[in-house]
């Protein structure tokens, strides 16, 4: 005859050893070690339990490398579930040993705290290096493209070969990637193929072939030295931003003399200022702007960048 769920969980709780592990899991996300530091007793011993609690569909695990992680989930439990664990939740509190159990629960955490800290103490003067190894270098900076509004429509304007629509694309409802080099855009077509909301489209910064307030984000990266005409290529995207709220990220070079780069690379303009960018701002009708110098990366060889956010 087959076993009911209703008497799996009674076997289960019906153990004081078990009802404590599960004290203490409802609080805290625990390995089998740090479960028989906390209990004292043998892994082989813990293991078997977690095994009938887990049977009887108390607990879960979750895998982290080697190890596996248990916890208790009052919200995963069903409503026969939480009626049989809320009185012996109720109980098991009482027992000395589950007191004794949660200040050692506290030396397990502070445990994991401190080997942390080793770790970093060790550390802190390779910490730059060895996350570059891991992740790359400013690897962090990609993720700062989350907070975007899930629902923006993004203009990656000068898009080159798609390297930031690539990134954006997942975070957004859209993005219409525009370059005037053809060359530019078969790269980006087929680095953005599996994309199927970036749009490309050839034009120039001063007359984008987007529509009036179509954008809610513009990004001008590295772009605008190149632009013959900067205060008109503003001009032409404030108008194809939301009329209110519409924001323009620029990310440039602060002035410098460079000269060389005119020749070898087609710079139109050695850099902007604050202030003249503050002035094309208010001409195209900007209501905001914020400019701020970039530090400079340690490999970097070229003049430093700056950021600035146009508001509309």
């Amino acid at each position: 005859m087959k076993r009911l769920p209703l008497f799996d969980r009674l076997t289960a709780l019906s153990d004081p050893i078990r009802a404590r592990l599960l004290l203490i899991l409802e609080r805290h996300e625990l390995t089998v070690s740090e479960v028989r530091a906390v209990l004292q007793l043998p892994q082989s011993t813990v293991s078997r339990h977690l095994k009938v609690l887990a049977s009887a569909g108390l607990v879960s695990a979750r895998e982290d490398g080697t190890s596996n992680r248990y916890r208790l989930d009052p919200r995963s439990l069903d409503a026969a579930a939480r009626r049989l664990w809320a009185p012996v939740r109720d109980e098991a509190a009482q027992l000395p040993a589950a007191r004794r159990d949660l200040d050692r629960v506290k030396s397990v955490l502070a445990d994991r705290h401190t080997r942390s800290q080793v770790f970093f103490a060790s550390s802190a003067a390779q910490w730059d290096r060895l996350r570059a190894e891991l992740f790359g270098t400013r690897t962090e900076l990609f993720a700062l493209v989350g907070l975007l509004d899930a629902g923006a429509r993004v203009g990656d304007l000068g898009c080159g070969t798609g390297q930031l629509a690539e990134v954006m694309a997942p975070f957004v409802k859209g993005v219409i990637a525009v370059d005037e080099s053809s060359a530019m855009l078969k790269a980006a077509r087929a680095r953005l193929a599996s994309h199927e909301n970036v749009e490309l489209r050839e034009g120039s910064i001063e007359s984008l072939p987007i529509d009036d307030g179509a954008l809610d984000v513009a990004v001008l990266s590295l772009v605008l030295h190149f632009v013959a005409d900067p205060a008109a290529a503003l001009a032409e995207i404030r108008r194809a931003l939301r009329p209110k709220g519409g924001r323009l990220l620029i990310v440039d070079m602060l002035p410098h003399d460079r000269e060389e780069y005119r020749q070898t690379m087609g710079h139109v303009s050695l850099g902007f200022d604050a202030a003249q960018l503050g002035q094309w701002s208010d001409d195209a009708g900007f209501s905001t702007i914020r400019h701020h110098a970039l530090p400079s990366a340690p490999q970097g060889k070229g003049p430093t960048l700056f950021t600035a956010v146009l508001t509309t």
